[in-house]
């Protein structure tokens, strides 16, 4: 088989008696399009849209650059929705929920936006600008929640994005276009604080974690916020492998997420018998190993394979290196008390995916292949490797008798289930 890394790709070839198996999803593409996908799903909003008048202000707020969602193709169709119902193109916004990223170039806005670029206006989110934003109230965590203004004082708000594997948020999609979709920083910061239970030292709640909502404290506290703001409706997407649409979701906010859930859940979810003794796992390539926190996610999911103590192989190219400027500070910590008292003390997201780097770094051996000097990678507390050749051969000086290997060609897309 062939495992994809950036742009190219590594050979891997096991004997039978070595290989437990290859973990990924097995999807039946749907005989429709994925413009009638969407369009099934918005038939379904029609009580909804019913609702709404001519005169009424719609922001759409959709996902940035970094997720595709297929927006191109659901936006156009959403528009055309409400322009039936008499909503003149004027009269409705697209925002983009950038959270606490960069804002989007022309280009960007053009690919968001498809045949609407130049027709709708777009309008970025900016999360550190307080005469745009309004405070909504606070959650029962006492997160005070502040939203961006244009959403809050529209007459008619729409969520849209895709549902996928969130590590500690359990699933995106949904609520998170709100916070922390086009939340203010604090709120964003907040709001993924709650991954920590609230005593000092007793580390990450385990509630908080992928593909679980139920007593999940971040997930808890995005939807008492998306709750204060009350969106009239929600579109989410289901993408396969290959950023194809298969499915959407489409309805009131909290339902119609928790379907999309549901779905997703059982569709990229793979039962394993047996925990392996190696995971070899890669990303799926460019651009789902762009960089080290966009890879997280692969290694993440593979720990789930793997036995405590046992080796995982991620190819993960990182051409463009951690995804922040403060990512490797943190790894100046190799005690995780003290990493974790220095993320309470000042918490940045960013930390807190090191920080679960690190502690799967101390569970197990993670042999990384990728363009880190080796002295970096030795600093996060992992094995560095040029190819998977090299990869193997320090993974098979490591392994026990009689082991068994599992491997998993698109790590960031599917969640072993033991």
């Amino acid at each position: 088989m062939e495992l994809k890394y950036g742009s190219t790709s590594f050979p891997l070839e096991f004997p039978p008696e070595r290989l437990a198996g290859v973990i990924e999803p097995a999807i039946d593409l749907p005989a429709e399009s994925s413009e009638e996908i969407i369009g099934l799903a918005l038939d379904g909003c029609e009580p909804i849209l019913s609702g709404f008048a001519p005169e009424d202000r719609v922001v759409i707020v959709t996902s940035d650059i970094t997720r595709y969602t297929g927006s191109e193709l659901y936006l156009p169709l959403m528009v055309e929705r409400l322009n039936r119902r008499g909503i003149p193109d004027r009269n409705i916004e697209i925002l983009i929920a950038l959270g606490i990223h960069r804002k989007q170039t022309t280009h960007e806005h053009e690919k968001i936006l498809g045949p609407l670029y130049g027709r709708i206006k777009v309008t970025d989110h900016d999360c550190d600008g307080p005469a745009g934003l309004a405070t909504v109230g606070k959650t029962s965590a006492n997160i005070e929640v502040s939203i961006n203004r244009r959403a809050v004082e529209a007459d008619r708000l729409i969520l849209t994005g895709v549902i996928g594997f969130h590590y500690f948020a359990g699933f995106g999609g949904g609520r998170k276009a709100l916070l922390p979709g086009i939340a203010s920083r604090q709120a964003c910061m907040a709001s993924h604080f709650s991954v920590l239970n609230p005593q000092p030292g007793s580390g990450k709640n385990p509630l908080a974690t992928t593909g679980n909502l139920e007593g999940n404290p971040v997930h808890q506290a995005m939807a008492e916020a998306c709750a204060m703001v009350g969106p009239d409706l929600i579109l989410n997407t289901v993408l396969s492998l290959e950023k194809r649409v298969i499915a959407a979701f489409a309805g009131p906010w909290r339902e119609a997420h928790e379907r999309g859930c549901r779905y997703y859940r059982e569709l990229f979810s793979y039962p394993i018998a047996d925990k392996a003794d190696l995971v070899v796992v890669s990303c799926g390539g460019f651009p789902k190993d762009i960089n080290l926190i966009q890879a997280h996610k692969s290694m993440e999911y593979a720990s789930r394979a793997l036995r405590e103590g046992g080796v995982m192989i991620l190819l993960a190219e990182c051409r463009d290196g951690f995804g922040h400027t403060t990512f490797f500070n943190w790894f100046r910590f190799r005690s995780l008390d003290l990493f974790e008292a220095a993320l309470r003390d000042r918490y940045e997201i960013n930390g807190q995916t090191a920080y679960s780097l690190l502690q799967k770094a101390q569970c197990f051996t993670i042999i990384l292949v990728s363009r880190f000097p080796d002295h970096q990678v030795e600093e996060m507390c992992m094995i560095p490797a040029r190819s998977l050749e090299d990869a193997m051969k320090k993974a098979e000086a490591l392994m026990p008798a009689g082991w068994r290997a599992l491997v998993m060609p698109e790590g960031g897309s599917v969640l072993p289930v033991p």
